[in-house]
């Protein structure tokens, strides 16, 4: 079991989830809600590992807060 951590977004023009796997070229999805999502980007990640483990181009980090005065 492999666990990947995806960056999730809601675009603003179509209210849809938007997710993807930083560095994990084709590790993408949308949805309607996030539990819809969750299984479209496992379903997404499963058909890409078919053909091998990927050697990832990112890694994610986590996230800063970044202050404009």
């Amino acid at each position: 079991m492999k666990t990947y951590t995806a960056i999730i977004e809601r675009c603003p023009d179509t209210g849809l989830y938007v997710g993807f796997v930083p560095g994990f070229r084709g590790a993408h999805s949308q949805a309607e809600t996030l539990d819809e999502l969750n299984l479209n980007l496992q379903e997404v990640i499963a058909m890409l590992l078919e053909d091998g483990e990927p050697k990832l181009e990112a890694e994610f980090i986590g996230t800063q807060n970044i202050v404009i005065a």
